[in-house]
């Protein structure tokens, strides 16, 4: 009956101080995609610019399926494109009947917001910044709140249309759309 308590016992602790582990880092899931080139997505708001065509050169919005609509052309599919592959879209449908030899420029005006979850002052949404770090994120939300773990963070990112999750350090940079969890401590 002793020895049955004793492992019991044993157990209980091995189970208690495992789920007080740091999880396994995987920040190496992010690094490849973050020096690809930036995909557009919903939320992303794009300069436009149609060299000589003023009435075309305007800010357009990609809306929740992924399209900005342009006068003339109408409806374009931006989700998943380049600027620059957007650009050739663009020069395409333009050059069907409306425009000679079209040149586009394609710029992303402001980046789709980033999230932030958990264990933070304030959780919500907020607008990007190039080269952001969890870090920085956590600052722009307002802090860790007093029950936060302050050495690591879960971090979500899309990856070819899959969601992927992993722990990262706090030095981890971060992309337009990444949702960032900062999990509760225990001790």
């Amino acid at each position: 009956m002793k020895v049955r308590l004793f492992i019991n016992s044993v157990l209980l602790a091995a189970l208690t101080l495992g789920g007080c582990s740091t999880p396994q880092m995987r920040p190496e899931l992010f690094e490849a995609h973050a020096s690809a080139p930036y995909r557009l997505a919903a939320g992303d708001r794009l300069r436009i610019i149609v060299f000589g065509q003023d009435s075309l050169s305007n800010s357009y919005s990609v809306d929740g399926s992924g399209r900005i609509s342009m006068p003339l052309i109408g409806v374009v599919d931006a989700f998943g494109l380049s600027a620059t592959q957007l650009e050739r879209v663009i020069e395409s449908k333009l050059r069907g009947g409306y425009l000679r030899e079209p040149r586009v420029a394609v710029e992303v005006e402001a980046y789709r917001p980033f999230f932030m979850l958990g264990e933070v002052t304030a959780a919500g949404q907020y607008p990007y910044i190039n080269g952001m770090t969890v870090q920085n994120a956590v600052a722009v939300s307002g802090g860790f709140s007093a029950r936060a773990q302050r050495s690591w963070v879960e971090m979500t990112r899309i990856i070819d249309g899959t969601p992927v999750t992993s722990a990262v350090p706090l030095t981890q940079s971060i992309l337009p759309g990444d949702t960032i969890t900062v999990r509760e401590r225990y001790f």
